[in-house]
């Protein structure tokens, strides 16, 4: 038989048994729009963490603390030795002590109360340079960054993130007011463009301060050598092929200065390097929603299986009648595996609609107060409708060889 033949007398065995075969398709529709629906929020989280690491600028290196220190005889966590200072950054800050960059910004980190009026946050308290805005790619909203002036005298001046100026500060104009941070009162001086982005981490859930102002009103971090600590020293390359060469001469520069003869005290990383480690993990956590969804197109090709069984039985004087009339072993071979495989596209096909519709209906609800990111790219599509296509195929061929090995003689006596 030529395939369209096959095809027609498939499509009318699914229309003749409307109900079973739609209770059939079920399983492949469910399975379909699980794969579709889960994977498109893995891609969606994994596209949301790549461009919230690329609004933080472009070609950096972060270098941070490495160490862990020994308290009581206990190795404390890796990175909190507080083993970088202010002075490593000015030293790396030098013109051309490292080649290839175009700024170096120190930073501490901490958390504290932000006290307006009667209104209240805890924030990230983040001291910083003038060269912070640049190099982290930040835009101001309104008023001014820090001068040179305000670093050097140590001003207690604040510039604020857009959640941060928004919750302290609903009305607006937050520029010129006041607030209290640490029982001292700071001016805010300006605020800064939302970068967007929720949750821990949030880069508009910010303050910054002058890092001098930092050290010596805030944090007071020291080492272990009674020098000023950072948390992170931020440098921006010339371009991505200075990356590398970067990373060689600050880890040189800092053995020297720290003097060290074993293990780094430091770890220098690239933007490259955790943007690769993100997408890694969202890349497996994705396969494996995937493939907990798979386990529904697993159970529908079980379905389709049982339901051509059926269909082999119900359909047996039928068979017999095809091979009395010439039909041969393999024209019914492939009418019972083209039918089987029509079914299953027809149950993915539909899934994948569904899949898509629900996709972009989830886009954007919170979960855990973030919103949720979906992308639904052709290839998670493709990939969904080709394996609805094989798992019918697969689950088709045990019933299709039965129907193939009927004896037409028995089959036409089959009542």
């Amino acid at each position: 038989m030529r395939m369209r033949q096959n095809l027609g007398i498939a499509w009318d065995g699914i229309r003749a048994n409307k109900l079973r075969s739609s209770l059939t398709m079920l399983g492949m529709i469910i399975g379909v729009a699980a794969v579709i629906v889960l994977m498109s929020i893995g891609t969606g989280t994994q596209a949301s963490i790549t461009s919230r690491i690329s609004s933080l600028g472009s070609n950096l290196v972060f270098v941070r603390p490495g160490g862990a220190p020994i308290q009581g005889g206990v190795r404390q966590a890796q990175g909190s030795a507080g083993s970088l200072t202010f002075e490593d950054a000015q030293v790396l800050a030098a013109p051309g002590a490292v080649p290839g960059a175009l700024a170096v910004a120190p930073e501490t980190a901490t958390r504290q109360q932000l006290v307006a009026g009667n209104l209240n946050t805890n924030t990230n308290i983040r001291g910083v340079d003038e060269a912070y805005l640049d190099v982290r790619n930040y835009e101001m909203a309104e008023g001014e960054f820090f001068t040179a002036t305000q670093l050097s005298t140590r001003a207690l001046v604040v510039v604020l993130g857009s959640n941060t100026a928004a919750t302290l500060f609903p009305e607006g104009d937050a520029v010129g007011k006041n607030l209290r941070i640490n029982r001292l009162q700071f001016r805010v001086v300006g605020t800064l463009v939302s970068k967007g982005g929720s949750g821990f981490g949030n880069e508009d859930d910010v303050a910054m301060v002058p890092i001098t102002t930092s050290l010596t009103r805030l944090s007071q971090q020291r080492t272990n050598q009674g020098q000023r600590s950072v948390s992170t020293i931020n440098i921006k390359a010339e371009n991505d092929k200075s990356v590398g060469l970067i990373k060689e001469s600050v880890a040189a520069i800092l053995r020297e200065r720290h003097r060290l003869q074993g293990e780094d005290d430091f770890t220098v990383t690239s933007q490259e390097d955790t943007l690769a480690t993100l997408n890694q993990v969202t890349g497996v956590m994705t396969a494996f929603l995937g493939s907990i969804a798979g386990i529904s197109l697993l159970v529908g090709g079980i379905g389709i299986m049982n339901i051509m069984l059926v269909s082999v039985t119900e359909r047996t004087r039928e068979i017999g009648i095809r091979k009395a009339v010439g039909a041969k072993r393999r024209d019914i071979l492939a009418q019972f595996l083209v039918e089987a495989t029509m079914m299953s596209l027809v149950g993915g096909g539909l899934g994948l609609g569904i899949g898509i519709l629900i996709s972009r209906l989830v886009n954007g609800m919170q979960l855990n107060n973030q919103p949720l990111q979906t992308v639904v790219s052709p290839d998670i599509a493709i990939l969904s409708v080709t394996v609805s296509a094989a798992v019918g195929l697969f689950f088709g061929i045990y019933p299709a060889v039965q129907a193939s090995k009927l004896n037409p003689i028995q089959a036409l006596r089959y009542e």
